[in-house]
C-alpha cells in the first residue's frame, strides 16, 4: 500500500498509454501528464487511489504470502535450498491465486482511471471503491467482479515470476559474492523489477483493454475473450503494442517491486 501511494501518478499515465490505441490518442508519457494536470487537475493522477489501496490489501499480500508458505514447504528438507525452477513454480501458484483475490478491486481501479476518457454520457462515475465494487454487482452480476481475470491471472503469474523468484534467486546470488546488508537488497530488488517489467506488460495490456471496455452501439462488446483481444490488437496495431509504453510501465513496476520488497524486508526484521 506504501509502494501505490508512492507509484499511483505513474500508473494513472500507464493505464493512459494503454488505452490510447483504442483512439488513436497521444502516447507520450510527459504530454498525457501535462494534458492530465491542464484538463483534469493535478488529482486525477490519484483517482482510484482508494481501490489501488484496497487492490494492494488483498491481491499482493494473498500472493506474496501464498509465496513464502510455498516455498517454505518445498525447500529441501536438509540445506534449506531453492532452484530457480522451484521458486518461478511457486511464484505462478501465488501469482495466479492471489490474482484471483485482487480481481475485484483490479477492475474497480482500472474503470476509475479510464473514466474520464469516455464520452459524458457513458462514464461510469464511481465516487470510490466501494461504490465502484457495488454499482458493478448491481449493474452486471457478481460474476462481473471478475471480468478479465483471465489476463489478470496471467498478468500475476509473470510478475510474481519476475518479481519474488527472481528477486530471491538474485538476493542469493548477491549475497555470496557482496554479504547480506541494504545493499544486496536493493540490488536485488533493482533486479526483480526489470524482469517484472518485462514478463507482465503484455498481460497487463491486454487485461487493461479487457477490464476497461463497455458495450458498443449494437450491445456487443470489442473483445469476446483474452486471446481475441491480443489477436485484434496485434493485428491492428502491431505485435509492438503490447509493449507500449514500457518505460513508463518500468517506472511504474520497478519502482512498486522495490518499494514493497524492501519494505517487507525491514518489516519482517522488525517484527521478527
Amino acid at each position: 500500500m506504501l509502494a501505490t501511494s508512492c507509484i499511483q501518478p505513474i500508473d494513472m499515465i500507464k493505464v493512459r498509454i494503454q488505452l490510447a490505441g483504442e483512439s488513436a490518442a497521444v502516447t507520450n508519457p510527459f504530454k498525457i501528464a501535462a494534458n492530465i494536470v491542464r484538463n483534469e487537475g493535478i488529482p486525477t493522477f490519484y483517482k482510484g487511489l482508494s481501490a489501488g489501496l484496497l487492490r494492494q490489501a488483498t491481491y499482493t499480500t494473498a500472493r506474496m504470502g501464498i509465496f513464502r508458505k510455498v516455498t517454505d514447504k518445498i525447500k529441501d528438507p536438509v540445506t534449506g535450498q531453492l532452484t530457480f525452477a522451484k521458486r518461478a513454480t511457486a511464484g505462478l501458484v501465488a501469482g495466479g491465486l492471489g490474482s484471483i483475490i485482487g480481481n475485484p478491486c483490479d477492475l474497480a481501479l482500472i474503470r476509475m482511471q479510464a473514466d474520464s476518457l469516455l464520452p459524458a454520457a457513458e462514464r461510469r462515475g464511481y465516487t470510490n471503491v466501494g461504490n465502484a465494487l457495488s454499482t458493478i454487482v448491481r449493474q452486471e452480476g457478481v460474476l462481473g467482479l471478475w471480468r478479465g481475470c483471465a489476463p489478470t491471472i496471467a498478468r500475476a503469474m509473470a510478475l510474481n515470476v519476475g518479481m519474488l523468484a527472481t528477486y530471491d534467486q538474485a538476493k542469493e546470488v548477491l549475497t555470496a559474492k557482496m554479504g547480506q546488508g541494504k545493499t544486496t537488497n536493493f540490488a536485488s530488488s533493482a533486479v526483480a523489477g526489470f524482469f517484472a517489467s518485462f514478463l507482465s506488460l503484455p498481460f497487463d495490456f491486454i487485461k487493461t483493454r479487457m477490464q476497461k471496455m463497455s458495450p458498443l452501439a449494437d450491445g456487443t462488446m470489442p473483445y469476446k475473450g483474452s486471446l481475441d483481444c491480443a489477436m485484434k490488437v496485434a493485428r491492428t496495431e502491431g505485435p509492438l503494442a503490447f509493449y507500449a509504453g514500457f518505460p513508463t510501465f518500468y517506472f511504474r513496476i520497478a519502482p512498486h517491486a522495490m518499494i514493497t520488497l524492501m519494505a517487507v524486508e525491514y518489516l519482517s526484521q522488525w517484527l521478527n
